[in-house]
Order: structure tokens, then C-alpha cells, then sequence
């Protein structure tokens, strides 16, 4: 067991040694790289903010969490568990339950747009869920303060949270996706719009969508899910979307009291949380309630 996970994290780090080396327009490496620079020279040139810096308080934390979170904790074992878990549950399926095909929904002869939207739409959909489930769970708050505890939004602050939301995620995800048949490059695609959606919500930009701000997820609104101190009537949280703000308007967790320019960002008590990455990796488990 333990060398095959040894040589499912060197077949990893083969794979992105070779997608460094070999630049791509399927790269996820390099679409990060991209989307990044683009944020980055948005913030600069057209801030909402004027007065904070491009450089926020803790931009470069946050960029080592970019690469962290992508590409260094599956390497560190991450991609080979998943895979020896994805391979346990299908066996089970098979062995145990008789199971040969999770797929319960076959989208594949579906024109490939239409691919596309379920994809997206079912996986917003199910992370909103998660994403709530982080606020309101003592345990799990416990990790997701680590992406709270951002003084200043940057697009870099996207992917700014603890090792253990990428594992309560993919979790969450993996039976409702895996009920759908999807192609990798469909995954693929779905994954980069998500990813410049995400930048899009935490940069220091203010874009007007209109009536699409009923849709989209944007920064005026993702910035008071950042608020220090919540608006009356709301114990755990708002603004819990991702990539679409409409589960926040049906579900009324939606709320923009006013401009939030200037608002305080955190959490209550946030001076707690340590400063770098190692102590904050082991603040939630060290943490006593």
C-alpha cells in the first residue's frame, strides 16, 4: 500500500514536471500563471480600492497557498489517496453492491454547451452546500478560518484556505460529479472558468454586472461574505456562492447592506490566528474550543 502510494505521488510529480516544461493550452499550471498576471494588472491599473496596494498584507502567503493548494499538496500524497480511495469505492460498488457504472445520468450525447452548464451548475451547486456546511460546522470552521482570517482581498486570496477544505470538497463532490458522465477536457474547462470566476470575486475590482449580479458571483458582494462583523440575522455567514450568487438569492442568505469599500475584513478574534503558513496549517487542530 505504502509503495503504491509512493509511486502514484511520482507519477504525479512526473505529470506536472512535464506540464512545466511543456507549456499547454490544457495547462492548469499555466492558466493560473495567466489568470493571475491578468487580475494582478487589474487590480493595479483600475483598483476599487485606491487605497490599498496591489501587494495586499499578506500577498505573498497567499500566492504560496495558490501553488500550495494546486500543485504541492497533491504531490505531497493528496493525488495518490484520492486515487487509492476512488479505487476502494469502486470496487465496493462492484464487489459488494454490484454496482459496475456509478454513472447515473449519460450527458455525453448531449450537445457539448449543454455538457458544459450541468457541469457547471451541478458542481456550483454542491460547493455552495459545502461552503455553507464550513460555516456552520464548529469543526470545520475551525479550518475554513484560515481563508477568513484575510485582512485585505486579492485575487491571490482565492486560494487561500487550509489543506483539509481540498479533502471535505473533493469529498462532497465526488458521488454527486461521479453520477454524471463528463469528459476530462469537459472537467477541464468547467474547472479554468471557475478558477478566473474565483480571482474574479476576491480582487480588489469593482465591475457592475446589473441584473446579473443575480447570477454571477462578483466582488461588491463576495467581499461582505469577507466581513469582519455579520449583518444582523445572519449567525453564520453570507454570500456563500462561489461561482453563482443565485443559490444566495433563492435560498435568502444573500446580503449587501451597503457599499463595502472600506468594511473590515476577518473574523471575530481573529488576532488568534498565527501569522505564516506552518502555523496556521496546525491552528485548527491545535485550537481548543
Amino acid at each position: 500500500m505504502i509503495t503504491e502510494l509512493f509511486n502514484l505521488s511520482g507519477k504525479y510529480l512526473q505529470y506536472l514536471t512535464q506540464e512545466i516544461a511543456n507549456p499547454a493550452w490544457n495547462s492548469y499550471f499555466y492558466w493560473l500563471i495567466a489568470l493571475s498576471i491578468f487580475f494582478f494588472l487589474w487590480e493595479k491599473w483600475f483598483p476599487w480600492n485606491r487605497q490599498q496596494s496591489v501587494f495586499t498584507k499578506d500577498f505573498w502567503l497567499d500566492v504560496f497557498y495558490m501553488f500550495f493548494n494546486l500543485f504541492l499538496f497533491p504531490l505531497l500524497g493528496f493525488y495518490a489517496a484520492s486515487y487509492m480511495v476512488d479505487r476502494v469505492f469502486q470496487n465496493f460498488l462492484q464487489n459488494v453492491l454490484g454496482v459496475e457504472n456509478l454513472v447515473a445520468v449519460e450527458i455525453q450525447s448531449w450537445p457539448a454547451w449543454l455538457q458544459l452548464v450541468v457541469l457547471f451548475v451541478v458542481r456550483d451547486f454542491v460547493q455552495w452546500n459545502v461552503h455553507r456546511l464550513l460555516h456552520r460546522s464548529r469543526f470545520l470552521w475551525q479550518f475554513h478560518k484560515v481563508h477568513h482570517s484575510a485582512k485585505q482581498l486579492g485575487f491571490a486570496t482565492h486560494l487561500r484556505f487550509h489543506w483539509m477544505e481540498n479533502i471535505v470538497y473533493r469529498m462532497f463532490e465526488y458521488i454527486p460529479l461521479g453520477m454524471i458522465g463528463f469528459g476530462v477536457k469537459d472537467f477541464f474547462i468547467v474547472y479554468i472558468i471557475s478558477l478566473g470566476i474565483g480571482h474574479f470575486n476576491h480582487s480588489n475590482i469593482r465591475l457592475p454586472l446589473g441584473p446579473l449580479k443575480y447570477i454571477f458571483n462578483n466582488p461588491q458582494m463576495h467581499k461582505w461574505h469577507h466581513v469582519k462583523n455579520l449583518p444582523a440575522g445572519f449567525q453564520y455567514g453570507i454570500n456563500y456562492g462561489l461561482s453563482l450568487s443565485i443559490w444566495d438569492y433563492l435560498f435568502k442568505t444573500a446580503s449587501i447592506p451597503y457599499d463595502g469599500e472600506n468594511i473590515e475584513l476577518g473574523y471575530p478574534d481573529d488576532a488568534e490566528m498565527p501569522a505564516g503558513f506552518l502555523g496556521q496549517s496546525v491552528f485548527p487542530i491545535s485550537k481548543k474550543e
